[in-house]
């Protein structure tokens, strides 16, 4: 990939998110000659004017690109060591992009939490992104970042201080302050969709290992119902981000030879409380459709949202003496938007720097790029991982 033109282009750079990955990317490596990269996007005037308000330098190229242009597609493919997009629903936009980045060599990371798509995607383009040497990393946002690396952060250290990791974590969100994104909501809205020409994908969405290419685990534990978590002593309901997020650890699992074990079990909840109120509260977000609310694509929460934001997830490793280990994962600012394009732009930037030695194929966060991904997180961009009592 030596001649790349550009180690990063960020597509969809005029959208809501896309715009915050650049003003990111400006603030935070815009004075760095050792990183070179592009925006772009359909239209050359929303381009100019995310530059102008951001002050993004004369120096930066913009790029006109169209996801239902392939040919322009290709031409960004080839100019970028890696494309990050965050222009969705992938299902939607995303399948010319990949084809082009796998065909290429070229990296690519997304925002994707739709794992319909990403199953087609994985079975389609697996072969040749491992023949050219593409690495494809899906879900660089906050589905599923913060779950993905904090089971792995977790299971590294049970296995340094046990010599065997936990059999059965639990991801438990103490807090999450921000508005959802409106992409997520449309990527669902899209996966409905897709549901009625594709019935199929009914038994992908059902499976907690339809990305573990073919590895079929144990029984997992249920997560759909509020239940009372007895070892955190409080009730706990079901989390909207579950579905995607247990499927890309068990897909890290698979991919790292079963790191956690063949057996592995992990379940996701949210924490809402102890006593009649705590299950009262665990019995009415069970109930509710938390993307009711969510703003449409392309618009977003305001800047002091934004920064007033923040997340706190509690992982729980269940050991063989009946003893727990705790770790958690926190993030500064609104998850679905401040905090996501932090994350995805430090996983392009991580990939193509500190991840040589990976061979081609599609991937998860934690087996593509572990540790060298969390220093960066916490070095850059307002995450910490942390041991608890």
């Amino acid at each position: 990939m030596s001649n790349k033109n550009f180690d990063v282009v960020i597509y969809g750079a005029s959208g809501f998110t896309g715009k915050l990955v650049a003003e990111y990317m400006h603030k935070q490596y815009g004075q760095d000659e050792s990183i070179s990269w592009a925006i772009a996007g359909r239209s050359k005037e929303k381009l100019t004017a995310v530059k102008e308000a951001i002050g993004i330098s004369h120096d930066v190229p913009l790029l006109i690109v169209d996801s239902n242009n392939e040919s322009s597609i290709a031409d960004m493919a080839q100019q970028t060591k890696c494309v990050l997009t965050t222009v969705g629903p992938y299902q939607l936009y995303g399948l010319n992009i990949i084809k082009q980045c796998a065909m290429h060599g070229t990296d690519y990371v997304d925002l994707c939490g739709e794992p319909g798509w990403m199953h087609e995607m994985i079975n389609e383009y697996s072969a040749q992104a491992q023949e050219t040497g593409s690495r494809i990393v899906f879900s660089c946002g906050f589905d599923s970042i913060p779950f993905d690396l904090g089971v792995y952060f977790l299971q590294k250290e049970v296995i340094s201080q046990h010599g065997k990791p936990a059999l059965n974590i639990r991801g438990r969100v103490r807090a999450m302050n921000g508005e959802f994104s409106g992409g997520t909501a449309a990527s669902l809205g899209a996966t409905m969709a897709s549901l009625k020409k594709k019935p199929e994908l009914f038994e992908v969405l059902a499976n907690p290992f339809a990305l573990s290419n073919g590895y079929v685990g144990p029984e997992q534990p249920r997560d759909n119902k509020p239940l009372f978590d007895e070892k955190l002593e409080t009730w706990v309901a079901p989390f909207f981000m579950a579905p995607i997020n247990t499927k890309n650890i068990h897909r890290s699992n698979a991919l790292m030879g079963h790191m956690y074990g063949e057996n592995f079990c992990y379940n996701e909840m949210w924490i809402q409380g102890s006593g009649e109120e705590g299950k009262a509260a665990a019995d009415f977000v069970s109930k509710m459709n938390p993307l009711a609310d969510a703003p449409e694509p392309g618009k977003g929460p305001s800047r002091e949202s934004i920064e007033n934001g923040n997340y706190d997830v509690l992982f729980c490793a269940d050991l063989d003496d009946g003893s727990v280990m705790h770790a958690s994962v926190k993030g500064d600012l609104d998850p679905g938007y401040g905090s996501t394009s932090k994350m995805i732009a430090e996983s392009a930037i991580c990939l193509i720097k500190e991840c040589s030695n990976l061979d081609g194929g599609i991937y998860t966060p934690a087996p593509s790029m572990g540790e060298n991904l969390i220093a960066r997180l916490e070095a850059n961009a307002g995450l910490e991982f942390n041991l608890e009592n």
